[in-house]
């Protein structure tokens, strides 16, 4: 037995115990309760002469007592030196993935950089509207179909002051021009000569399709001081087309209706199309005309002495053309495989 005590010292210093792993074979090897070497030891000293079990006993406490330091001080050296990272440091390092603009971002911030050239300053006001702003000061009447559940998300009955007034999400941007208008003070003057536009998000209860959603992005524009007229408009709407859809693009201007202006136009640029008849189509990209005296009837500004043209467009409707997009959803559904084409 003493020769295997010997053998067993020696053994037990050259292990290395730099891993988890490690440590444990090494524990399995000689102080495993079933099969341990030392624990075996232990077990055969009852078979030993009873003069030299003392001797012996006290060379395999010793035995044991060592084996267990090795562990500890392996333990506490790898307490103290914290584990190499597992990656080869001599490798290129990963470029995490960039994000990007939304294209709906990108096209708001065109068209008001676009506007911002031309001196025209950005109003905002709140996306929960009263009946007054979003409809009657722009001329609605009480039968109007944009007034209907179909058209409008109405959300309470009463206005801010406890009246009874629907309160709806705005239908449109067209508030802020109203509130642009409106006297700062009871009784004060209204606010022209003025430039603005105003974007943001507008709601309208239809039915979801590729061409219409619940929800989109206007920017509407507001021109009112002394001599202004229509041909100022043109003027105007002309360059924003060949700014944002470049300077070889075909615009026209049809007759159309709007209840806050008169006369009112709508805005088509060409879209060429060898597959379609003519070689292409017109397409709608915004609305547009003279602000009708009843706006001003309603904000206290002087007809008579006063004209502007106010203007409005779909930000969606202005990107799918631009980037060739065919279903509005498609802006709306945080899809990487085309948001990552931006």
């Amino acid at each position: 037995m003493t020769d295997q005590i010997d053998a067993l010292s020696g053994e037990l210093e050259t292990y290395t115990l730099a891993t988890p792993e490690e440590r444990e074979a090494f524990r399995v090897r000689f102080l495993g309760r079933k099969s341990g070497a030392i624990t075996d030891l232990f077990k055969s000293l009852r078979d030993a002469d009873a003069s030299e079990r003392p001797a012996l006993g006290q060379r395999l406490n010793a035995l044991r007592t060592r084996a267990e330091e090795r562990i500890a001080e392996a333990d506490q050296q790898a307490e103290q030196t914290p584990d190499a990272p597992d990656i080869d440091l001599t490798l290129p390092g990963r470029i995490p993935p960039l994000g990007s603009r939304h294209p709906l971002t990108q096209t708001l911030e065109d068209i008001q950089d676009i506007f911002a050239r031309m001196g025209f300053t950005i109003a905002e006001g709140p996306e929960i509207e009263d009946d007054f702003h979003n409809f009657t000061a722009l001329g609605f009447p009480a039968d109007h179909p944009a007034r209907d559940m179909q058209d409008t998300f109405f959300v309470a009955q009463k206005g801010v002051d406890g009246a009874e007034e629907d309160v709806v999400l705005r239908t449109h941007t067209s508030p802020v021009q109203v509130r642009a208008l409106l006297p700062q003070t009871e009784g004060g003057q209204a606010r022209v000569p003025i430039r603005v536009i105003a974007p943001g998000r507008v709601y309208r209860n239809e039915s979801l399709s590729y061409k219409s959603y619940c929800l989109f992005h206007q920017v509407e524009g507001l021109y009112v001081d002394e001599g202004v007229t229509f041909a100022d408009l043109k003027a105007v709407l002309y360059l924003f087309a060949q700014a944002i859809f470049g300077d070889d693009v075909q615009v026209r201007f049809r007759p159309s209706f709007f209840p806050f202006t008169e006369p009112s136009a709508e805005v088509d640029i060409w879209q060429a199309n060898e597959e379609l008849p003519g070689g292409g189509r017109w397409l709608e990209i915004l609305g547009c005309g003279m602000v009708d005296p009843e706006v001003y009837r309603h904000t206290g500004v002087d007809s008579e002495r006063y004209s502007g043209y106010a203007f409005g467009m779909g930000v969606e409707r202005i990107a799918m053309l631009r980037y060739g997009i065919s279903d509005i959803r498609e802006l709306y559904q945080n899809d990487v495989r085309l948001l990552a084409q931006f």
